[in-house]
């Protein structure tokens, strides 16, 4: 595309893509989730997508978002909110495994590298920083397997929905 990340200018006007784009397995690259780190940072960029985010979280039958101001900031009002969180050193260890299966050569020590200093970044931005919702449960899947950790989550979500007032 040659559009830079860095800039704002450039990241906002990547923000008018079709809805489309998303079900691109391109999207779940390690250059695309580099990237996608530093263009979030925008604060035009966060405004530019959250309408768009919003009408998603709220569409008829509900949906699930991932990202790391969902509970926050795209869907402060939703009926139920996970904080899924696993230690560094595990998700480096299951990201560099996806790399490996998508035929990607990188190091576990870069993985790692990159997902710290993505934290580090997420964290500490101006422009809804990543941060656990006061009301989401909290799923630390550090050691759970894929499967223990997809019925934890349903179990956390039957309980709060059970536990709602009507």
């Amino acid at each position: 595309m040659g559009l830079d990340p860095a800039s704002a200018a450039d990241a906002v006007a990547s923000c008018g893509f079709e809805d489309a784009l998303l079900d691109d397995p391109w999207l779940r690259t390690d250059e695309v989730g580099k990237v996608a780190s530093v263009v979030s940072a925008h604060p035009p960029v966060r405004a530019a997508l959250l309408d768009r985010q919003r009408r998603f979280a709220q569409q008829p039958g509900g949906a699930v978002l991932d990202g790391r101001d969902i509970g926050t900031v795209i869907a402060p009002d939703a009926d139920v909110k996970l904080f899924v969180k696993a230690t560094p050193t595990i998700r480096a260890q299951r990201r560099h495994l996806e790399l490996r299966k998508q035929g990607a050569n990188t190091s576990l020590d870069r993985v790692l590298a990159d997902i710290r200093a993505r934290d580090e970044r997420d964290s500490h931005r101006s422009e809804a920083p990543m941060r656990q919702a006061e009301d989401a449960a909290v799923l630390d899947t550090s050691f759970l397997a894929i499967d223990a950790a997809v019925q934890r989550a349903i179990a956390l979500v039957e309980a709060r929905t059970r536990a709602a007032p009507n």
